[in-house]
This record gives C-alpha cells, structure tokens and sequence, in this order.
C-alpha cells in the first residue's frame, strides 16, 4: 500500500512539474506589442488564425521539465511619430506612396473622407495600395441628386460601404424653424454648415485617430496654399481626445487639378454628373453652382459672399492658424491685406490710387470712358481673371477707352463698399463718358468676349 501510495504521489509531482513547464512556454511566446498607430499590424501578424493546425508537441525530456523558466523581456513602447518630420520626408511622395504611409501606420482607425466631387481619387488610390480601408460621408440632407448617385455607383464598384454621417435632426429643425431654409443667402453660410458639417463631422472624428482628405494647394490659394500631406489636425480631436489627438493626412496636396481629373480619366471610375456641366467644387445644392469663363473653381460656392475665406469650417484650420490664414493677413479694421504679390500688371493699365477714383466719381464729363476693376491681390479669384483683364486692356489700347484697376482692401475696403458698390472681389464697374455714376458688371463671366461686349454696349 505504501509503495501504490509512493507511486501515486511521485506521477502527480510529475504531472505537475509537466504542467508548470508548458505554461512557462506558452509564456514565453507571447509577443510583446507596443502601443501606437502600428500596434494593429503587429499584433495582427502575432495573433494565430483561428483555425491554423495545431503544431506537433516535442516529448519533453527530464532535463528541460526541470529548467527554470526565462523570465518574460517587455519591449519599449513604440516612439511617437514627428509628423512635421514625416511631411517633409513626403514632400516629393506621389499619392499612392503617402495613401499607403497612411493606411500603413493608422489600419482602421483612419478613414478616408469623401465628398462626391474628386476625392473618389482617394479611395482609388487606397484600393491600389492592396490594404483594407474605411470611407465616411457627410450627408447634410441638402446634396445635389446626382451626389447621391455617385455614392451608390462608388459603392458598388468598388465593393465598399460608406458609413453616412447625418445631422442631428433637433438642431435642424430649430435652425429652419426659427431661421427658414434659406437663412444663409441673409447672414452667412456658417451657422448652418456648423448644423449639417461641422458637427456631425466633429462627432464622426471621435472615433478615428487619423481622416484622409482631399486637400489641394491649388483649390484654394487663399485659405489651401500652405497645407501640408501630413499634420496634426489644428481643429479637431480624434478617439484619445485632446490637443493633438488626431492626424490629418492630405495626400493629393501637392497635385494640380488637371492632374487628378488625368488620373480619374485614366483609371476609368466613376465621377459626379455635375462636373460635365461645369460644376468644379462640389457641396451642398443651394451653395453650390458652375464656374464660369475666367472663374476660379472655389468661386462656385457660396457665390455670394466676400471671396477672402471660402471654407465651411471642415478645414477651418486652414484659416484659424495663429489668428490668420496661411496667405491672407487681417488687419484692425477686420479687412484682407495681401502678402501675395500684386496682380493686373501691364502698361496698358491705370493704376489708380485713391484720390484718383475719388476724381472719376467727381467728373460729370470725362472725355472718355473708363472701366475699373476693384480686386486684392490675394483674392484667388481675382487672379483667376487676371490674364482676361489683362488681354482686355491690351485690346482696347487706343480705342479711347481707358483700363484701370484699384486696389479696394484693407483701408481701403469700407470706401469702395460705400461708393464703389463693391460686395466682394473682384467687382468691375465702367464710368461712362455722360454718366456721374458708374455701372457695375453685372455677370461673372469674365472671359474677354464677355467684358468687352459690357464695354461696347455702354461706350
């Protein structure tokens, strides 16, 4: 009996010194995975498939069973990202390259932000890099009829589903209620981008660490000149809250226009109805309209407002940055002054200074007409009819009309919009040779033939 019981004690030490050891093993294959954007991959390639064959178990001899087990070695944490760093590093990196930087470093905690328009150039890019990817919306509830059309299409060929952001429909209701639905044409577009954009984007950016945009330096040269393929978000916070909590990757920044229709065109995928019909910049329906011969593409929203800012707060960083915007100062009397240079230069232009037009509005009889263009030379688009202008007055050298420009910013702004008419930049007005008060261009087509039959029909 004492021998069994001997036995039976020395196979259950056994069994338990077996058991300790395997255990020490699986110990020391656990991976160790930083923290961090690439804490996903690692762990990724860490974890076992689900069903993966379990491999062969080696008999164990007497020796290991006894071996004391290693102590378990923890990895340092991943370093944080310098992303000033990284965007210089990406400074010459084609979009695809920095769409797979991106999609690399963040998995799917970033989303690619699509408005209808262009950034389907984003998710084409992200399908090319061969890693999964998340697009999001934001449905306003006030899109054209062919935007919805394009989301469906995009869906469908690409085999994705776009997570819709929506409005909170109390403050919606309390904002048509109490303002109408058109309350924008009176007092801005802000407050109601601030409804149906600005927080319901606000909201779907919480639960991300990074959000791909489709940014260009040429979209706006105003607000967009100095934008960055990659930054910490100045404007809003992402999943671990605060300061700095959120990265904002902008990877078509430093591409043309044409250059990313030339890509949408090459790789034959869908595109919103709207651009065949002159439509560039595409938003909601009521803000949003063609731009017309001589136009800058940003001019086809919110047409009716002054052009300093064209932006609905989404990317109000662009503008807020220590109290001014990237190209455009602001000075005490809350006008635009320019840092860019001066535009409409050509011998066949008047240069007015202010006591100059002050004599044009005072002369009942001038001897001959004189068409004017108030501008600021940051306004982008003043400068996208800068070259119209120009061969206009080269036109008209010598035809006894003369062609003038006035610089109406800065101190100058609350003069020309008390006497001059002037609403926004750039606004053209002809004195007439028989006529005290001067005639303002009433279209926004730009294009030489336009002005020039303005000019002929008032001569």
């Amino acid at each position: 009996m004492a021998s069994a019981t001997a036995s039976i004690s020395s196979h259950a030490i056994a069994l338990r010194d077996l058991k300790a050891v395997r255990i020490g093993a699986v110990r020391q294959q656990v991976a160790v995975v930083p923290a961090g954007p690439a804490a996903k991959s690692q762990r990724a390639r860490a974890v076992r498939p689900l069903c993966a064959a379990e491999p062969a178990r080696k008999p164990l001899s007497a020796s290991a069973a006894s071996a004391p087990v290693a102590p378990v070695e923890e990895e340092a944490p991943a370093a944080a990202v310098d992303y000033e760093a990284l965007a210089q590093e990406l400074v010459g990196a084609s979009p695809l390259e920095i769409m797979d930087r991106a999609l690399d470093l963040f998995g799917s905690e970033i989303a690619i932000a699509f408005s209808g328009a262009e950034d389907v150039a984003l998710i084409e890019y992200a399908k090319l890099t061969g890693r999964p990817f998340r697009v999001f919306s934001l449905d306003t509830g006030r899109l054209n009829p062919e935007t919805y059309q394009l989301f469906d299409k995009v869906e469908k060929h690409y085999g994705i589903h776009i997570e819709y952001t929506f409005p909170e429909a109390g403050e919606v209701q309390d904002l048509v209620r109490s303002k109408g639905l058109f309350s924008f044409y009176e007092d801005g577009h802000q407050e109601c981008c601030r409804v149906r954009k600005v927080r319901p984007l606000r909201k779907a950016l919480k639960g991300l660490k990074a959000w791909i945009t489709g940014q260009r330096k040429d979209q706006s040269p105003g607000t967009r000149a100095s934008i960055p393929v990659v930054q910490v978000d100045p404007s809003f916070e992402g999943l671990d809250g605060g300061a700095g909590s959120l990265i904002k990757w902008n990877p078509v920044a430093n591409v043309e226009g044409k250059d990313v229709w030339t890509f949408l065109r090459t790789m034959d995928v869908p595109v919103n109805a709207l651009h065949a019909q002159g439509y560039v910049s595409i938003g909601c329906e009521p803000c949003t309209r063609p731009v017309l011969p001589g136009q800058h593409e940003r001019e086809g929203r919110w047409w009716w407002e002054d052009a300093a800012a064209k932006e609905c707060g989404l990317h109000k960083g662009n503008i807020d940055k220590d109290g001014q915007g990237p190209k455009v100062g602001v000075n005490g009397n809350g006008s635009a002054e320019a840092s860019a240079p001066d535009i409409f230069q050509s011998q066949a232009i008047v240069n007015l200074t202010r006591p100059g037009i002050e004599n044009l509005l005072r002369l009942e009889n001038r001897t001959e007409p004189w068409l004017t263009v108030l501008y600021a030379p940051w306004c982008p688009f003043c400068q996208a009819m800068e070259a119209s202008y120009v061969e206009l007055a080269e036109k008209l050298s010598g035809s006894g009309i003369k062609v003038a420009k006035f610089r109406a910013d800065g101190e100058q702004k609350p003069f020309a919009q008390a006497e001059l008419q002037l609403k926004s930049f750039p606004t053209i007005l002809l004195f007439p040779s028989r006529t005290v008060r001067p005639i303002k261009y009433p279209s926004e087509k730009r294009d030489v033939d336009s002005l020039l039959a303005f000019v002929n029909s008032l001569r």
